[in-house]
């Protein structure tokens, strides 16, 4: 396969992810993909972020967040969020520790 291929393929798959995280799947959390996965919606959108400034592209953190989303974060919790359990919440910040780190 060559590489255009390739990358074209892989930009139809996060795309497909996006559109299944975004629009079938809005019941699942954040912090349950967090804690289960180690990774989750805002994870995607900072990887957006980081992929578009090594590019030379400036972009921050919100403006990734709401390309990604399609809405403002506060749109999307006010449609989508539930609040998190004292134990989703300690999960939460251990996961987050592992997989983004404690600067994150």
């Amino acid at each position: 396969m060559d590489d255009q291929t390739r990358i074209e393929l892989e930009a139809a798959v996060f795309r497909t992810l996006r559109e299944h995280l975004m629009e079938k799947r809005t019941d699942v959390q954040n912090i349950d993909m967090m804690n289960l996965a180690g990774f989750c919606r805002n994870c995607l959108s900072r990887w957006y972020q980081e992929a578009a400034n090594a590019r030379g592209i400036e972009m921050g953190k919100m403006e990734a967040r709401e390309i990604f989303y399609g809405m403002t974060m506060d749109e999307w919790k006010a449609n989508y969020q539930t609040d998190a359990s004292p134990e989703q919440q300690a999960d939460f910040q251990k996961s987050f520790d592992e997989n983004v780190g404690k600067d994150g």
